[in-house]
Order: C-alpha cells, then structure tokens, then sequence
C-alpha cells in the first residue's frame, strides 16, 4: 500500500479548524511508517497518567508556551514521549481538529517517519508503543462501533490493545477522507460544543 495518495491528498486538503476556542490546546503526531505496507504507530499511556489512563493515543500532549505552533507541540511531545527525533519527521500538515472529552482542542499532526525507526517507551507516560499495519484498518471492519452522546465511531481490537474513542475517530476520518473508507461515524456539533459548554 503506498503512501502517494495520502501524501498526494494533504496538497489541497483543508483540515477542519474549530474557530474562537478558549479551550486548552493540545497535538498528537499520527506518525506513518515509510514502507510498502505501512504502519501507524501508537501507544499504550500508562495507568498512572491523570487523563486517559491505559488508553491507546498517539504521542502528544498539551501545548507549551515555548512551542511555536501546533506541529512543534507534537514533534516535541513525541521526542519527549518516543523518543522519536523531530528531524527524522517528514511533517505532511495538520489534520482534522476535534475535541477531546476532558475539553481539550487537539490538532492531529501527519508525519512520515522511516520504517526502521527506533523508540523507546521509557517515558513515565508510556506504558507500550506498538505499529498497526494501515491494512489491518482498511481491508477490515471495525469490530463495533461505539455511541458516546452525539459521538459514534468505530472500535478495533488489535492484539492486547484497544484502539477506541478519539484515536478511533482521527484513523476513521483520515481513511474515510483520503481513502474513501466508508467508516461509520458521527462527530455531533463540535462547534456547537465549544459555542455551548465552554465559553
């Protein structure tokens, strides 16, 4: 599965921008393998976080005042997360924004990384990082869909780890955007979220 449509796709993709937030900000790096299949690398973060515990996510974090921009905040939060060096990311542009449940705004980071990439998991942070083949998504179905208020998307099991919630839905709609995926899902008014319940 080559990586030329995706990569091709972003050169005139508009990504969704949830605009006068005041909400807290927040990036992750949805970091692709470059190889002929290519894998999506993930982690488990650890139980003893105060968010998302035990949940799989991708690396990142909360912005910082010293980050210029939200592609900084990811690059850095992997390094610090994955040890993943910042310069051996081929940044292809900023996803979907969406909002997670404890009321952070997060802007997904696309990065291309070598496939014989080196991490390591010795962040407190991280309790595993483990690498889902794009295949594994998109030559099978779900294994249910989930309803959380006005939320529906998709679940996968993939050996001892949960994929869920919203990394479930950042995969849903990168597929369904740039690969014609067809996943179910629903991501309610998130507009209206911030207009209602945070300002």
């Amino acid at each position: 599965m080559s990586l030329s449509l995706l990569v091709s796709g972003f050169s005139t993709f508009e990504p969704r921008i949830i605009e006068n937030s005041n909400l807290a900000t927040a990036a992750v790096l949805v970091a692709i393998t470059d190889e002929d299949e290519p894998e999506v690398i993930l982690t488990r973060r650890s139980t003893q976080m105060p968010t998302h515990k035990g949940e799989v996510a991708f690396p990142g974090g909360k912005t910082e005042l010293t980050d210029e921009d939200s592609i900084a905040t990811a690059l850095r939060e992997a390094h610090e997360e994955v040890g993943l060096e910042p310069s051996l990311v081929k940044v292809i542009g900023t996803m979907d924004q969406v909002i997670s449940r404890f009321g952070f705004l997060v802007t997904p980071v696309l990065g291309i990384v070598p496939k014989d990439i080196t991490l390591n998991s010795d962040s407190r942070e991280i309790d595993a990082i483990f690498r889902v083949p794009l295949k594994f998504f998109l030559e099978g179905e779900p294994d249910q869909i989930d309803q959380f208020g006005s939320f529906r998307g998709p679940r996968w099991y993939y050996q001892d780890f949960t994929i869920w919630g919203l990394t479930a839905m950042m995969l849903a709609e990168l597929f369904n955007r740039h690969y014609d995926a067809g996943f179910e899902l629903s991501l309610g008014d998130m507009q209206g979220l911030v207009d209602n319940n945070y300002k």
